[in-house]
């Protein structure tokens, strides 16, 4: 009863706010309270109580209580921050605080005009170290308050941590022992809650940049995130260390019992995910301005390159084996999560906040390359390329998830230019996660090569952009292959037949690019593992690798004597609107897949998703580098090679009629001539291949385009893995668009 009479106290606050057509002074402390003092509400209760058309109805016909309601929710933030919440009712005035701006935040920032508010100075509210002064040049801006209240509240004595003598930068808020941290603490399931919240809060806070239309040169900074990983915190190592040590000591499973996420729920879960999305959201490249009104407390430190973010800082120095351990254990186990098998059907704890991991995996390998080396150097490696195949497998042919399929490909892109990545795929592959791709026996490569296949020749037409880069990772990953099953052998036969066909190579200009990767794959693995495999050099030798090789070589023969005359170009496009299909999908041999294995489905309908900018072409998204004398990695100019892609192509581009004849026709004369079919067709003659001791990889390098990708493919996740509440549904985000499938 008390319950509902607190819910219709706090509607009949919201219907006063949104009615009363005067301002309401600040000094009412008896208006204001009714919004948090003698409530006790849920995040989902404010949510319900307060529509969105209310809020947008009082921003604009009453814009000071607005304004007002936001200051006395960030002033009892600020007052329950400095008197540390003793006793239960100033936590619940928190609380309530906490969920209210939550709710309010997004409408904020959808309003241009209102977008600078928080970032105006409040009278009274003085920075540390300005000895009082009177003048406005010591006030702090109104989300600078908040956010060190916020950090301040997450460190809180008995309402969001243990007490400790030792004081807030030595409190390990994790509950194990991690980056950082020695012991474990005692869990408590009250102080993850108020966590939760908090940090939704904060996530909150950082969401502007959803607000924001994207920009090509990826110079604005988020000014939230900016402050926020500033010297200003003084909770920012800790908050960064206890962060990353919620989501790498998280175990879904707990104690193993079956079922046992039925019998209870797990409230560390949503801590966790909260904590993983932080932690993408404020991992950041310091390439730009804050993007917010000059303030007098801001314009003398804001220089050209902005502030140094302190998350980013702290990623980098991380240096201990013990840690990288522990971070790349954690990240691989919950990855591996969702691929868990048991004998008992949904037994076990499924995970949904994969993608953040991916994210987060893909920002610790970027800002910190000792734990990149560490990754590749471990075999632990293999437990991130698993999962991420199983991903990409089961997201092929969903266009919703085609963000997952690029950032699991981007991931692969960036090991596949380390030589110790290709080493690794070697192993032979024994798991048999459930996944619907041929049964075969053989290595880690060998499953890398059919899940490629899988996703060439069965995956939607919006990932034909990304065939350069599956490709790309193959080529990379070539020339340290021992062995070949006949099953992926025949998966990058079958993508050579299909790719070089003659209307498929002359019906666009970049069509050839992917010929060239597969024949460069090809070349590779016959040079640099002939000693290894001295019988690639006899056709009747006994690598399984050569018999469908051999069988297929009338495709080498075709691509050598391929017609390059206009009439023969004319005809084979006039061939191509009879078979209009690129690759056959019944074409292949092998049709028992994997027991315990599902098909990939498209999206349900109805399904959100969110749009993407378009991603670089392979020329800007890799860079050549080769192995010199000593060992050391070392960068290749580029030069105009015939497989360089262009940035405003896609992969396999629309095939159009309107091009030039002359054109088309000078374009297949100049890539012909540098087919790479000399080591092959010797091959095919039984002469012994001739064997360079360079080996070229095609390394990921960062720019520009892929960083703004990142950020609108990370916060697409964010919006859409936050629905219960649904913080930014129903407002004006412009960052990228709300699709319904």
């Amino acid at each position: 009863m008390g319950s509902t009479d607190s819910k219709l106290n706090f509607r009949k606050a919201v219907i006063q706010l949104t009615t009363k057509t005067q301002p309401v002074e600040a000094t009412d402390d008896a208006f204001w309270d009714q919004f948090w003092a003698d409530t006790t509400t849920t995040v989902q209760d404010v949510f319900a109580l307060v529509p969105a058309a209310e809020i947008r109805a009082v921003r604009e016909e009453s814009p000071s209580n607005l304004a007002t309601l936001c200051y006395k929710a960030v002033e009892k933030l600020v007052q329950g921050a400095e008197s540390g919440c003793p006793t239960e009712r100033e936590k619940q005035v928190i609380l309530n605080c906490t969920r209210i701006l939550s709710r309010i935040l997004p409408y904020i920032f959808e309003d241009q005009d209102w977008r600078g508010f928080f970032w105006s100075t409040v009278p009274g509210a003085g920075r540390a170290g300005t000895d009082e002064l009177d003048d406005d040049d010591g006030a702090r801006p109104l989300a600078e308050s908040l956010l060190l209240a916020i950090a301040d509240l997450l460190f809180c004595p008995d309402f969001t941590v243990h007490s400790h003598k030792r004081g807030p930068t030595a409190v390990n808020t994790s509950g194990k022992a991690g980056v950082g941290f020695a012991q474990s603490p005692p869990l408590n399931y009250i102080h993850d809650l108020n966590r939760t919240e908090l940090l939704r809060l904060l996530l909150t806070c950082f969401s502007e940049a959803m607000y924001l239309p994207p920009s090509s040169d990826n110079t604005v900074l988020n000014p939230w995130v900016t402050f926020f990983c500033s010297t200003e915190n003084r909770h920012a190592l800790p908050l960064f260390t206890s962060l990353l040590n919620v989501v790498s000591a998280y175990d879904p499973v707990g104690y193993g019992i079956p079922y046992n996420h039925l019998l209870f729920s797990d409230y560390r879960e949503q801590l966790v995910e909260q904590a993983v999305q932080i932690l993408i959201v404020t991992l950041e490249h310091d390439g730009g301005v804050p993007h917010r009104p000059a303030s007098p407390s801001s314009i003398e430190e804001q220089e050209s390159t902005g502030p140094e973010n302190l998350f980013v800082n702290y990623l980098s120095r991380i240096h201990r084996e013990e840690d990288f351990d522990f971070v790349l254990k954690g990240l691989a186990r919950l990855l591996t999560n969702p691929l868990t098998q048991t004998y008992l059907p949904n037994s076990t704890k499924k995970i949904q906040f994969h993608q953040e991991l991916l994210v987060l995996f893909w920002k610790l390998c970027d800002f910190n390359k000792k734990f990149l080396f560490f990754v590749l150097k471990s075999s632990d490696v293999l437990d991130i390329l698993v999962p991420i195949l199983y991903y990409l497998n089961d997201a092929r042919a969903d266009q919703s998830r085609v963000g997952l399929m690029h950032i699991g490909v981007f991931i692969l892109l960036l090991l596949s230019g380390e030589r110790n990545f290709g080493v690794r795929l070697n192993k032979p592959y024994s798991v048999h996660v459930p996944m619907d791709i041929p049964v075969f026996t053989g290595t880690h490569a060998d499953l890398l090569i059919v899940v490629f296949h899988k996703i060439i020749t069965t995956g939607h037409q919006r990932l034909q952009p990304l065939f350069d880069c599956l490709l790309t990772i193959i080529v990379n990953v070539s020339p340290y292959l021992k062995s070949l099953s006949m099953v992926a052998a025949n998966k990058l036969l079958h993508l050579l037949e299909a790719f070089s066909t003659s209307w498929f190579l002359f019906s666009a200009a970049q069509n050839h690019h992917l010929v060239f990767f597969l024949l460069e794959a090809f070349n590779n693995i016959i040079q640099y593992q002939f000693d290894v495999n001295p019988s690639f050099s006899h056709l009747q030798g006994t690598a399984t690798w050569c018999t469908p090789f051999i069988r297929k070589r009338n495709v080498f023969h075709q691509l050598a004597n391929l017609p390059s005359d206009p009439a023969s170009i004319h005809k084979a496009l006039q061939r191509k609107r009879k078979s209009p299909d690129v690759i056959s999908r019944t074409s292949s041999q092998e049709t028992v897949s994997m027991e315990g294995s599902h098909p990939a489905v498209p999206a349900e309908p109805g399904t959100l998703k969110t749009s993407l900018v378009a991603i670089p072409g392979i020329d800007k998204l890799t860079e050549k580098s080769q192995v010199s004398e000593d060992g050391t990695m070392v960068s290749v100019p580029k030069t105009d090679s015939p497989h360089t892609a262009h940035p405003d192509q896609s992969a396999v581009a629309g095939t159009s009629d309107t091009e030039s004849n002359s054109g088309r026709d000078n374009e297949a004369l100049s890539w012909k001539c540098k087919l790479p079919l000399q080591t092959i067709m010797r091959l095919l003659q039984v002469l012994v291949p001739q064997v360079e001791k360079i080996c070229i990889d095609k390394k990921y390098q960062a720019n520009a385009g892929t960083a703004m990708w990142f950020r609108t493919y990370m916060w697409g996740v964010v919006y859409l893995r936050n629905v219960d509440p649904p913080i930014w549904y129903d407002t004006d985000v412009r960052l990228f668009e709300i699709q319904r499938m």
